[in-house]
């Protein structure tokens, strides 16, 4: 590792091992600070984490991944994560079950742009007007280098640029809602036009879509964990932080004080022995708030801003070994008012030779899907594979299992103000996918926040 004099020897900690706690921390650890990570549970990996479902290990909800996610592919390399073996890389896509109630857009392996335009020529399922339509999207959003003057929402955005509803409905819609975690009619159209810029506006590689074979913890949680310990530091579950003590410290009467911190835990004991000359809290927004806004309200700083928060839904369904589908993950028609509430449908069995007939099923934006309760949704859910895919067994699967994350992400509203990490406290930061971003509340902008916050210190 290369010494770096700014931080070398510094004890740092680290409040919260999700994804941006451990992004921090193994940047810092690169940099050879004594780092401290310390984590409420007992898993690491905050609101992307391993879980423990009938025998098998599955995450909490299940995600994909962008080619153009520099930030985090570049973290796994180097904490030793082969991509090739820990992913399933494939060209962009939008299949439907069936044609008759949705299309098949698959970007070939070819250099970019050309890849996108040969996509849309050998579309099945959107007209000619609806290929008009997108191609003069892309054009115009790269003429307008993918900015607008004023943010609106992703609906006003997709009117202003006549999109047509079946373009609308099976290919801006989906996307949206896939990427902002928010419904398109209130949802951030700036932000979307960043992963639009970073993914369809970029390298072919770029709009690559990357499935997880590894469950989320050990894609990047415990091989950072490793990281860090094999680099000196510590990590510690189980730790809810509670307070942050100020402690300045006075080396002379030359010197101006010196802000160190302390951290209180459970019953408001204290950390034993232990001062840090700096803090990245890398917990939710919520939880860095209650940790911060007394502190930053004394000294006359602005607190932390209250968010608004949309859910997500995963539905795993258990069939006999036997069944598969003919691709990894199909995108699906959700229809509420014919109880559809499925988005897009993943086959485990194609990731995990041990998950052979188990379906993942996810439902973004899923607050008005949760209301039915896990059974009725889950059913629901079993029955709308069953119409997509014109397969009857699918409405009986052997076992079925409902997680929801009901503050997944927060709402990515038009113009929305995302905090800086650098709050206005000596020596310390903050950290998270809630933070000063282009990008929505992703796997991305937690790695990034978290890599931000570190070379802040």
């Amino acid at each position: 590792m290369a010494k770096d004099k700014s931080v070398a020897g510094k004890r740092i900690a680290v409040i919260g091992a999700g994804w941006a706690g451990c992004a921090a921390a193994v940047e810092l650890s690169r940099r050879q600070a004594q780092v401290t990570l310390l984590e409420a549970s007992r898993t690491l990996g905050g609101r992307a984490r391993k879980v423990a479902i009938q025998e098998h290990t599955l995450d909490n909800g299940q995600h994909i991944l962008l080619g153009a996610y520099d930030a985090t592919l570049t973290m796994m390399r180097q904490i030793g994560i082969p991509l090739n073996q820990a992913f399933l890389r494939l060209p962009l896509q939008m299949v439907y079950p069936s044609l008759d109630e949705g299309m098949e857009f698959i970007a070939p392996q070819l250099p970019a742009p050309l890849h996108l335009l040969v996509a849309l020529l050998r579309a099945k399922g959107l007209s000619r007007q609806d290929k008009m339509a997108l191609a003069r999207f892309s054009t115009t959003a790269r003429w307008m280098g993918w900015q607008l003057h004023q943010d609106c929402s992703v609906s006003e955005l997709l009117e202003r640029f006549d999109q047509t509803p079946a373009l609308c409905q099976l290919m801006w819609v989906p996307l949206c809602i896939a990427a902002l975690n928010t419904p398109p009619e209130r949802a951030s159209a700036q932000v979307f036009l960043h992963v639009l810029r970073d993914s369809l506006g970029a390298g072919r590689a770029a709009s690559d879509m990357l499935i997880p074979k590894w469950d989320l913890s050990a894609l990047l949680p415990e091989n950072a964990q490793k990281f860090i310990e094999n680099a000196g530091g510590s990590v510690r579950s189980g730790m809810n932080i509670k307070r942050l003590i100020e402690n300045r410290e006075n080396k002379n009467t030359t010197e101006k004080n010196i802000m160190k911190w302390r951290l209180g835990y459970d019953t408001d004991e204290v950390l034993s022995n232990q001062e840090f000359d700096a803090v990245i809290i890398a917990t939710g927004a919520e939880q860095a708030g209650r940790l911060l806004n007394t502190v930053l309200t004394e000294q006359k700083i602005t607190p932390l801003p209250a968010l608004e928060y949309e859910s997500i839904t995963t539905c795993y369904l258990q069939y006999s070994p036997e069944l598969r589908l003919s691709r990894p993950f199909f995108a699906l028609r959700d229809q509420p008012e014919r109880q559809h509430w499925g988005q897009f449908v993943f086959d485990r069995g194609q990731l995990h030779a041990d998950q052979a007939g188990l379906l993942a099923v996810v439902v973004s934006a899923s607050d008005q899907a949760t209301d039915l309760g896990n059974e009725a949704l889950s059913n629901a859910i079993a029955l709308q594979l069953a119409t997509m895919f014109k397969m009857p067994e699918l409405a009986k699967p052997k076992w079925q299992q409902i997680i929801s994350e009901k503050r997944a992400t927060f709402s990515c509203t038009p113009s929305l103000q995302r905090p800086d990490n650098q709050i206005g406290l000596e020596n310390c930061f903050i950290a998270g996918d809630y933070t000063k971003c282009d990008y929505p509340a992703t796997l991305e902008a937690a790695v990034r926040s978290g890599i931000a916050a570190a070379r802040l210190c």
